[in-house]
């Protein structure tokens, strides 16, 4: 464990962390609410955070002094790419591929091909784990613009590929 912030004797302490610019507590420590802020979080700031008060000439009691909680900071997914495996022929199979290098938790894929075509996908042709879509016996009437969507809690974000059959 780390110490981020304390308050001893009425004094106001930050430790020297990666923190320390960007967290502080939310109210005067007389309110006696230690609650605390972080501002700008970063996915290294997911961890587990403990919150221990002890008053003086008090009994230390670990279940009634301490308090946890797990903080986990998302990240939306970063713009993905996507890509064209196989030979754009007629009657051939290809497989469109998408993925983003970040985003926690791990993003879902969705395909669709845009108007003036809309049709969505749906397993198994698409599988929105691993964001691919499998495109089989290509013809002609196939061509159109894909749309790839990575998306999880934390947002989303779209690429886009040309299949001219």
């Amino acid at each position: 464990p780390m110490q981020i912030l304390s308050y001893l004797g009425g004094v106001l302490k930050v430790e020297e962390t990666d923190l320390k610019t960007r967290t502080g507590f939310v109210h005067p420590i007389h309110s006696h609410n230690v609650s605390m802020f972080i501002n700008a979080t970063q996915e290294q700031d997911s961890g587990q955070y403990m919150c221990s008060v002890n008053v003086v000439d008090d009994t230390i009691r670990l279940d009634k002094n301490v308090g946890i909680i797990n903080l986990t900071v998302l990240v939306p997914p970063a713009a993905p790419t996507c890509q064209l495996h196989g030979s754009a022929v007629v009657g051939a199979n290809v497989t469109l591929s998408c993925s983003s290098k970040k985003g926690k938790p791990s993003p879902m894929y969705q395909w669709q091909r845009e108007p003036p075509m809309l049709q969505v996908f749906f397993p198994p042709a698409q599988d929105r784990a691993k964001g691919t879509l499998k495109l089989t016996n290509l013809s002609l009437e196939m061509s159109g613009v894909y749309v790839c969507r990575a998306e999880n809690q934390a947002g989303f974000k779209n690429c886009s590929i040309v299949l001219e059959v």
